[in-house]
């Protein structure tokens, strides 16, 4: 891959970071795939901070200022976001309207960040790298009214990309887990943010007709910066509205816990591995919502492919669903077409 230096990731692994990092090793055969579940860690959910009175106000006070003061990363209380070097109060703003293509549930798609890319699939939607893809696949995908969706990681810094001497030294926090090369990032920081705008002008350059910004959930992860769920609102609220504010379509990554208060914001989904944690049922808002759920379930081994299309096509509340090998390239098994 143009641009990403050699990762030893051991196992197959993908050499591209394109999601969750896997919490393990493959179940065992014959263990059946639901069996990653057990793999997760015990207080691998987001915790939240509930506290009351006035001891409640200085604790996360205090503690912000001792964090300052050592220079680590700053932590802010629930319903508080940081801002200029201290929490306020976070109040959403109303979604930024934008006339973009819908994509709704029952779409034929493809996601593939590696290899030559096969452009020859009867799609209605293609997912490819923001950064990677030649010029001339995103014209010959739109001649045949196929939307053009661009991948780009807006939670992470990846040390190999062209614009990662932009980013303070001050904004990068713990490493991704399984990903060398790879690490959380602040997302309250200002540059971070005007990073992420230049990629959408990129984006909307390039002819993307959507976004998939991906990493939006490091609160939820051991990002070693302190971020809260609030703030992951504020920051997955302003991807959206820079998005539409470029025209471009913006799907939400994962993030199941704030599906409730991210779906006026986002125009459809991408999900990763919902069969194998056993938390499809989480996306139903935006299949109600008639927009799509475009949903990937991962093997190791391409030969193992059917036996799990058998497991999982159809489950959920209608969901897109395609089986893919962890480095996302253009091998594919799509439930429709079964």
């Amino acid at each position: 891959m143009p641009g990403v230096p050699p990762r030893d990731l051991g196992g197959g692994a993908a050499p591209h970071r394109h999601g969750p990092a896997r919490p393990g090793p493959s179940p065992a055969a014959g263990e059946g795939r639901l069996a990653h579940r057990a793999l997760l860690p015990p207080d691998s959910a987001p915790r939240q901070r509930h506290r009351d009175g006035l001891g409640a106000r200085l604790i996360p006070t205090l503690a912000l200022l001792g964090l300052l003061a050592c220079g680590g990363a700053a932590s802010c209380p629930e319903g508080e976001v940081l801002t200029d070097g201290a929490c306020a109060p976070y109040t959403a703003g109303e979604p930024v309207e934008a006339d973009v293509t819908p994509i709704t549930p029952g779409v034929a798609w493809q996601w593939q960040l590696l290899g030559e890319l096969d452009l020859s699939l009867d799609v209605a939607v293609f997912d490819l790298d923001l950064f990677d893809a030649p010029d001339d696949a995103i014209t010959t995908l739109q001649a045949d009214g196929v939307l053009v969706l661009c991948y780009f990681s807006a939670g992470s810094f990846e040390d190999w990309r062209d614009d990662a001497g932009d980013f303070p030294e001050s904004s990068i926090g713990a490493p991704l887990d399984e990903w060398p090369g790879e690490w959380w990032v602040d997302h309250r920081d200002p540059t971070v943010r005007e990073i992420m705008a230049a990629r959408l002008d990129l984006a909307a350059a390039r002819g993307c007709d959507g976004v998939e910004p991906d990493n939006v959930d490091g609160y939820a992860n051991d990002n070693g910066l302190g971020l809260n769920a609030t703030e992951q609102l504020a920051y997955n609220r302003f991807l959206a509205d820079e998005a539409h504010a470029r025209g471009l379509s913006v799907g939400l990554k994962n993030d199941l816990n704030q599906i409730g208060e991210l779906l006026p914001w986002f125009d459809w989904a991408l999900n990763e591995e919902c069969a194998a944690y056993e938390e499809c049922d989480l996306l139903a808002p935006f299949t109600e919502a008639n927009k799509a759920v475009l949903h990937v379930e991962y093997v190791d081994d391409e030969a193992d492919g059917e036996a799990l299309a058998e497991e999982v096509c159809g489950l959920g509340p209608n969901l897109d669903t395609l089986i893919k090998g962890w480095d996302l390239d253009a091998w594919r098994i799509a439930c429709d077409e079964r």
